[in-house]
């Protein structure tokens, strides 16, 4: 299985990357060189499933880690039949409608194109880290139609945007200095489940001190409450990070648990 997992790491997609918005972005932050992009990793035909995933790095919503949490991760995804859309999403300078207009652009991007790409609409994903994994959850409990995924993988998310236990950089990011209380409320998404919230794949190491654990496992219970179906692995040690790097102690582990979870549905 080991060896499986290296050779599968090893090998090389070329992707297509795309301008998310080649008419122009909404929602400025300050910034008109912070452009938004899609890298497009396409399975071999043979191995594919129809399955795609919307990928967001993180970085405090402060800078994106785009290889271990982004492009690192398209040959594994590739390998399992799984389209990845490595997104690159804009810096919100305190304008939390920036980054969240990316995600759902790239998910409609996504269903657009799904059968030149030879996706199913209806089996499109989000996968996030840390911040990006605020963004992601944020788009799985808040948006609606053709922006609404199908599904979500998290690793070691920033969930809430409460004082006590949220990431502050992230927050001061994404809501800005001074935040409205509604704000701070409306994307602490622990708060915004549903029953119709996709199921989810929550992955954190227990030693993380820069976000806290109880963000992804108080995620995980308001899913476990409202019935939506949840797998949340809490690894013993790791820190905040490790993305798909196999420096990472229990990369093996964490890579043949999260394919057993994209073969059970």
């Amino acid at each position: 299985m080991v060896m499986v997992v290296v050779s599968a790491a090893a090998m090389a997609q070329k992707p297509a990357c795309f301008n998310l918005w080649p008419k122009g972005a909404p929602n400025k932050n300050g910034d008109e060189q912070d452009t938004a992009k899609v890298w497009v990793y396409l399975p071999d035909k043979k191995m594919a499933t129809g399955r795609a995933v919307v990928i967001c790095p993180g970085g405090g919503y402060q800078h994106l880690a785009m290889d271990h949490e982004g492009h690192d991760w398209a040959t594994f995804f590739n390998q399992e039949g799984v389209a990845a859309i490595v997104l690159k999403y804009r810096m919100p300078h305190g304008n939390h409608k920036v980054p969240i207009a990316d995600a759902e652009e790239a998910i409609k991007m996504v269903r657009r194109n799904a059968a030149q790409w030879n996706i199913n609409p209806n089996d499109i994903g989000i996968m996030g880290s840390s911040a990006g994994g605020h963004l992601a959850s944020t788009i799985a409990t808040h948006s609606e139609k053709n922006a609404k995924p199908n599904f979500q993988i998290l690793f070691y998310p920033v969930i809430t945007m409460m004082p006590d236990i949220t990431h502050k950089g992230s927050r001061t990011n994404f809501l800005g200095e001074d935040p409205k209380k509604k704000d701070e409320r409306e994307y602490s998404n622990d708060l915004q489940v549903t029953r119709v919230t996709p199921r989810a794949w929550i992955a954190l190491s227990d030693d993380d001190h820069s976000v806290l654990p109880a963000n992804g496992v108080n995620y995980y219970v308001e899913l476990y409450r409202h019935d939506v179906p949840a797998s949340l692995h809490v690894y013993p040690s790791g820190g905040h990070g490790w993305g798909f790097r196999s420096a990472f102690r229990y990369h093996i582990e964490m890579v043949l648990e999260l394919k057993a979870w994209l073969k059970s549905f």
